[in-house]
């Protein structure tokens, strides 16, 4: 009987422990993407340009956003000062034209995004070296050095992929980034061979006839880009083993029609078909260390559903989290069909956290969430990410955990009463410490670390504030630290009254 008794504690405490996990994971990937393309920025002053995204990454971080995802490397062209490429048209108005006065818009939202406590991936398209709507190229563009890499695709300009050239021209590319910016991820978008316009061939008859060897011609595609990918996961790492690499697919991978294994009942475009992208591989192999792909339809969906497609990316999540690309707009646009009084967002998310190998999702896009659209910042803010998160662990990178923080002691200051606490010593730069939680408890309160509603502070700094009141109160406080993995060390405790 007493075993019995013992066992379901055991399974009450595991159920208890999971729902917590469900309404307020510790570690979730909660990201959002501000994007150049829609030419938000392009022309700003300086001061405005910083005034415009101090105000999106203030509201973003209201809205518990922990990982921004920005748009630097839109059409082989740069938001940054590089080594290779001009500065983009989308940024001043004109492709070639530094920012004036001069700024470096990547190194200065790396630094606010730290200063908030969140992540910043560096956003590159591959492959893309013209859009449609730009109609001059800056006389350092890669194009005018090596015209023959390129082909013309329904007014775009494309590297094409079948040239072993791209990709060491496109690695070298992401290594000058990484070696000169303390970025937390190099993050690709969903265009890797163009999206199909009926008719309209791809132009690589040559470079096929030089390098295919006799394959399908769509195996032989797929093929270039998997060794592009694979290349580039191994400079990647090879460098600066702790910056992630990610990627942001198109949100069909096959429909059934094409595979009745692996495919998802949906009748749209597909990764591994239409772009030669065969995303499973990538996560398979390996070569990505998370994937966020655009599940940007409704409930309900005719050809697209996004209840069928979330699941199916569950399933197939391999050994690499997966985020779900959340389309904004459309979220709050169309009606729960159980509750047509509500919009989407509440079974969206709930959903998501409810199933196996998802571990957050991200915002397309950035200003639909600072706009509250729909009031979807407030269900972020006051339900969804009502309480701070650790980021996703990846062990295949690194799972040694970081030595916890040393001379836990409050102090009273000009400032108020503060704890401090000293980094702890660590050698290589896996084993540093680059940020710390900071967890408080109640007179009583058991010390329980699992729990995010213990959070108060994940914070760069070694210091917070204590709210102090009258001194009456004896509070528990744990501080861990966070390397850059985000492996947590164990806790260094102090008790403070307050």
């Amino acid at each position: 009987m007493f075993m019995k008794k013992l066992f379901l504690l055991a399974l009450w405490c595991v159920w208890a422990v999971a729902v917590h996990a469900q309404i307020s994971p510790k570690r979730e990937f909660r990201g959002a993407w501000i994007q150049c393309v829609n030419y938000q920025f392009k022309g700003m002053s300086t001061a405005r340009m910083q005034s415009e995204l101090t105000y999106q990454l203030n509201e973003l971080q209201k809205s518990g956003i922990n990982a921004i995802l920005f748009q630097v490397r839109p059409e082989a062209d740069a938001l940054y000062q590089s080594s290779f490429e001009p500065w983009s048209r989308y940024l001043t108005g004109r492709q070639g034209t530094p920012p004036s006065p001069y700024w470096d818009p990547l190194q200065w939202m790396i630094e606010q995004c730290h200063a908030r406590g969140m992540e910043l991936h560096a956003w590159i398209n591959p492959f893309r070296a013209k859009t449609k709507g730009t109609t001059e190229l800056a006389k350092n563009h890669p194009y005018f050095q090596h015209p023959e890499r390129f082909f013309n695709y329904d007014g775009q300009l494309i590297f094409d992929p079948g040239i072993p050239e791209n990709h060491d021209y496109i690695c070298q590319v992401v290594m000058d980034i990484m070696m000169r910016y303390d970025i937390d991820g190099i993050h690709m978008d969903d265009y890797f061979y163009p999206y199909p316009v009926p008719g309209v061939p791809i132009p690589d008859d040559a470079t096929y006839a030089r390098y295919g060897k006799g394959m399908d011609r769509g195996d032989w595609r797929r093929e270039n880009v998997n060794r592009f990918m694979e290349k580039l996961h191994d400079c990647i790492h090879a460098v600066k083993p702790w910056v992630k690499f990610g990627v942001s697919p198109f949100g069909i991978y096959r429909n059934l029609s094409s595979d009745p294994k692996r495919g998802s009942n949906t009748k749209g475009l597909q990764n591994y078909d239409d772009l030669y992208a065969d995303i499973l591989k990538w996560v398979d192999e390996g070569w990505v260390d998370y994937n966020i792909p655009q599940v940007y339809w409704q409930i309900g969906h005719p050809t697209a559903d996004y209840i069928t497609l979330t699941r199916w990316w569950s399933e197939h999540a391999g050994k690499r989290p997966v985020y779900i690309g959340q389309d904004v707009d459309r979220t709050v646009k169309y009606s729960d069909p159980i509750n047509t009084n509500a919009h989407q967002q509440v079974r969206k998310m709930d959903l998501q956290r409810s199933l196996p190998g998802i571990e957050g999702s991200c915002q397309w896009y950035a200003k639909a969430v600072v706009d509250n659209k729909g009031n979807y910042a407030s269900m972020l803010r006051y339900k969804y990410h009502r309480y701070p998160a650790l980021q996703p662990e990846m062990p295949w990178i690194d799972k040694k955990n970081p030595k916890k923080p040393r001379k836990l002691k409050a102090v009273w200051t000009e400032d108020g009463y503060m704890l401090f606490w000293t980094a702890p010593r660590g050698k290589k730069e896996l084993d540093k410490a680059v940020q710390y939680v900071v967890y408080r408890f109640a007179p009583g309160e058991h010390v329980d670390l699992r729990f995010a509603e213990n959070i108060v502070a994940i914070t760069r700094n070694t210091f917070v504030k204590l709210p102090y009141e009258d001194g009456s109160t004896k509070y528990t406080y744990v501080v861990t630290a966070l390397d850059r993995m985000q492996n947590e060390s164990k806790g260094n405790k102090e008790s403070v009254k307050l």
